[in-house]
């Protein structure tokens, strides 16, 4: 593999511990130049730990990493200067104009003096902010300051950027333009590492990482994860008594799992014809129920699946 061909972040056995709490265990991860790859996890999973210790922000107990070519261990002044970086909580500043924002970061990120009033221009226009350049940050509504943050990450031209949880109590709309914003740094050639709790926008990824406990999961495309990741048929049911149904479902035999989605039931089974036997055991609880049909599994299933399944293999042992 040629240095041009190298992944722009590569971790290998990234271990992060607090005392004797492990909090990333053991994480090999490979991300291409232009690839966005979309972090999933619930929360205390260590995607948050994870991004800092690839940022540089934290050392690591073991294993190793490089960003932009950079070893995070040995260099993490270098790996600070080639990455942006946009943490789950808002870091501007609302008493400081748009402008005054743009200007500070530029500094802070060393951009050239003769660079920073044309890169500030690219960052308003990018945030859709052209003509408030002077509004105080702390006026503005979520979307835009969330795109503003963007521009300021970006501002040094970064190779690679991370994102943690960028857009967490923003309104659908704007995580939309932001996720047009993402593939935009991409399509140039920037490298992009997102962690989410929205499944939805875990769609918009090239490769989605799923982390629990701290563990590497699993990691494809969304098709390869839906395809590949249940081991069993998946089926849509409506019933009343929604708990009491999923409840009396996962000790039948032949269900893998089941899962309240909504005002349904997903039922994940070892085989197909066993969808005959669901209508008659719901009936013999006194619950009523309409007809099993096959459904093409979310990422929302195959998540709930793989994070249910050691921790379930744990209970047991």
């Amino acid at each position: 593999m040629t240095q041009t061909d190298a992944p722009a972040v590569l971790a290998r056995g990234l271990t992060k511990r607090f005392g004797a709490f492990t909090a990333v265990d053991h994480v090999d991860l490979a991300i291409a130049k232009g690839e966005v790859v979309g972090f999933i996890g619930p929360n205390g999973a260590g995607k948050s730990t994870t991004i800092r210790m690839l940022c540089g922000l934290l050392r690591p107990s073991s294993g190793s990493a490089r960003v932009a070519g950079y070893d995070v261990g040995d260099h993490p002044e270098a790996v600070r200067e080639h990455i942006g970086y946009m943490s789950q909580k808002f870091s501007l500043y609302g008493d400081l104009t748009v402008r005054e924002n743009l200007h500070f970061f530029g500094g802070l990120y060393g951009v050239p003096r003769r660079d920073i009033e044309e890169r500030i221009r690219t960052a308003v226009m990018m945030a859709g902010l052209a003509g408030r350049e002077d509004a105080l940050v702390r006026t503005l509504a979520g979307g835009w300051k969330q795109r503003l943050a963007l521009g300021c990450a970006i501002l040094h031209r970064p190779p690679v950027l991370f994102l943690d949880e960028p857009t967490s109590g923003v309104e659908p709309e704007a995580r939309r333009r932001f996720w047009d914003l993402i593939h935009d740094l991409a399509s140039g050639g920037v490298t992009v590492l997102v962690s989410t709790h929205y499944m939805d926008e875990a769609e918009y990824c090239n490769r989605i990482a799923l982390i629990d406990s701290g563990r590497m999961v699993a990691i494809g495309s969304p098709s390869e994860l839906r395809q590949r990741q249940l081991g069993g048929t998946l089926y849509e049911l409506e019933c009343s008594a929604l708990g009491a149904a999923s409840e009396a479902l996962r000790q039948a035999p032949a269900v893998i799992d089941a899962a309240i989605f909504g005002d349904k039931l997903h039922v994940l089974l070892e085989r197909a014809e066993a969808a005959s036997d669901l209508q008659p055991l719901l009936a013999r609880q006194g619950i009523q129920v309409g007809t099993p049909h096959v459904i093409t599994p979310t990422l929302e299933d195959v998540f709930v699946r793989l994070v249910s399944r050691p921790r379930a293999a744990q209970a047991a042992a």
